[in-house]
């Protein structure tokens, strides 16, 4: 299986020499425009932790061209499966932001309606959402139905067992599933070389009978190219595809975290130098397509999502306690409305 990495633009916004055709000027302008607003998106739920207004946030700050690209590639009636690092995918399929960052406030477990959306509540388990995407793919094509689910996972998740099971029973059932795995070389502080010895994460698709593709996960063309296709491949009847994006966590895993620990800032300075957005800019200002004009835009467009995000989170709403029982059986069951009328009554003490 040839794992060679695909990249139609260079770091330095140049196209790769042999590289495949970049999608359309427009797809980019409206891709770089996504990922302005998700690198903003990172920024300000970062501020929001430091405030106390979030429990915890996972930055995607460096991933934004695979969270962006994730999304962009899918229709309207397919599903996106994310992790906990995944707000800007699921805000970019179109999730209102305050809605996604309820469940990093503790609130609720998930704040938006995921069959509406068709976007599954974010899993901080890691690899658990795998199996669930491989069903709901499954389901789709037992209905008759063309969907297709877009699972994503970082490098650490492919060391769960979840993982290597959803892979096998996408294979063995020929979901149409596209498991992109966002490898930003850490799981936590743990190194992709102590968690594997294969030559790539996409190498082990041989394994289960799928193809596997190693794209630069900084290159937002590229990363189109090979979801677009993998997502065709899928709705055609062509099974599932595991695709590993090369690309770095540039923020700390959570607030919780200290990066320091485990890597240097020599390491850090040297990817930031493959930043996606800048990538992006350079390739797009260097074909004229990026005006100072639209950079204005994009960077306004950024600055009120923030405003909204700031807002919204900041009036949050108030907390019923008896929510905690609306949602375990259609059906309550006895011991759960004797906990429920307990509850009640002691609050009503509480206010008495």
């Amino acid at each position: 299986m040839d794992t060679a990495t695909v990249r139609i633009v260079e770091p330095d916004g140049e196209v790769a020499a042999g590289a495949p055709a970049p999608p359309p000027v427009a797809e980019l302008l409206a891709g770089y425009r996504a990922m302005v607003l998700a690198r903003r998106l990172n920024e300000q739920a970062g501020a929001l932790v430091r405030q106390g207004r979030l429990a915890v946030y996972p930055s995607s700050r460096g991933q934004e061209a695979c969270q962006v690209a994730a999304a962009a590639v899918l229709a309207e009636r397919d599903w996106l499966f994310p992790t906990y690092r995944d707000t800007a995918a699921v805000v970019a399929r179109g999730v209102d932001p305050v809605e996604v960052l309820t469940l990093l406030r503790g609130d609720w477990h998930c704040g938006y309606d995921p069959l509406a959306h068709r976007v599954a509540p974010q899993a901080t388990p890691l690899a658990t959402q795998l199996l669930h995407a491989v069903g709901v793919g499954h389901a789709a094509r037992l209905k008759g139905d063309d969907d297709v689910v877009m699972a994503l996972c970082g490098d650490g998740a492919t060391s769960e067992g979840d993982f290597h099971e959803a892979c096998n029973f996408a294979a063995v059932l020929g979901a149409p599933v596209v498991f992109l795995v966002q490898n930003n070389k850490y799981a936590i502080s743990v190194p992709l070389a102590r968690q594997t010895a294969a030559p790539s994460l996409a190498a082990k698709a041989v394994g289960y009978g799928m193809p596997g593709v190693l794209v630069d996960g900084n290159d937002l063309a590229a990363l189109t190219v090979v979801l677009g296709e993998a997502v065709r491949r899928a709705r055609d009847g062509g099974g599932p595809t595991l695709v590993e994006a090369d690309t770095y966590r540039m923020d700390a895993h959570t607030n919780a975290d200290d990066a320091g620990r485990y890597r240097g800032e020599d390491e850090v300075a040297g990817w930031a130098l493959r930043d996606p957005l800048l990538r992006l800019r350079a390739h797009l200002v260097a074909r004229g397509a990026l005006t100072e004009q639209l950079q204005a835009e994009y960077a306004a467009a950024a600055e009120a999502l923030a405003a909204r995000t700031r807002d919204g989170v900041t009036r949050g709403g108030g907390v019923d306690p008896e929510e905690m029982f609306a949602h375990v059986y259609a059906t309550p069951t006895a011991q759960l409305a004797e906990q429920r009328a307990l509850l009640r009554t002691e609050l009503e003490l509480e206010g008495s």
